[in-house]
């Protein structure tokens, strides 16, 4: 037992955030609600090989299932950058069937989505290809920081923040990409902080 005679898991969370009942998942694993109910509650430990056939049904890694903070491993949708265009008008359905890719040492507290980069405008930080992760619940503005903007067109990009002028600019090898600067009335809005970029070799 983990803690005060539980069995601690992130089988609660992970029901919850992905729209899921017990009874749905006790079927979907051909065994009893009662023994759900039991993971879910705490009360027995989640058998390694129904840990692996709950994260297959959920389409989540096995340490989301095991630990209630992910095991410090987060997981998130993966989109296009061409669907990332319209990002803010996707629904949960979108991102619910979107494959999911992983990372460590993210706060298991935001809400992430995960990009391919293409083009070289932040080639410096992201080659293309490289993957992202973007938390939509940062907001706020920070000197240097990196954010995914989109404008009032719904057109996404990749930028680092700037002060002084305020502005979004890439940090890339190639000149020809330019800043992005706010203007009254212009701004760009900003769908979420950049936190991670991982490139796979």
């Amino acid at each position: 037992m983990d803690v005060e005679g539980k069995f601690t898991n992130g089988l609660a969370g992970l029901i919850e955030r992905r729209g899921t009942s017990q009874a749905e998942l006790a079927r979907a694993l051909n065994t009893s609600r009662q023994n759900v109910g039991r993971w879910v509650k705490q009360t027995r430990k989640i058998p390694p090989d129904v840990a692996a056939k709950i994260a297959g049904y959920l389409r989540v890694p096995v340490s989301e299932v095991l630990y209630e903070d992910g095991g410090g491993i987060v997981s998130a949708p993966l989109i296009s950058w061409v669907s990332a265009s319209k990002l803010s008008e996707m629904s949960v359905d979108t991102l619910a069937d979107a494959p999911r890719v992983t990372a460590p040492d993210l706060s298991a507290t935001g809400e992430w989505i995960a990009l391919r980069v293409q083009g070289d405008s932040m080639d410096r930080i992201s080659p293309p290809e490289s993957v992202i992760f973007v938390n939509l619940r940062e907001k706020a503005l920070v000197p240097n920081a990196c954010y995914v903007i989109a404008d009032e067109d719904g057109n996404a990009t990749y930028k680092r923040f700037r002060p002084d002028p305020e502005r979004f600019e890439p940090v890339s090898v190639n000149d020809a990409h330019q800043p992005i600067f706010v203007r009254e009335g212009q701004s760009p809005s900003v769908l979420g902080r950049v936190r991670k970029s991982i490139l796979s070799m």
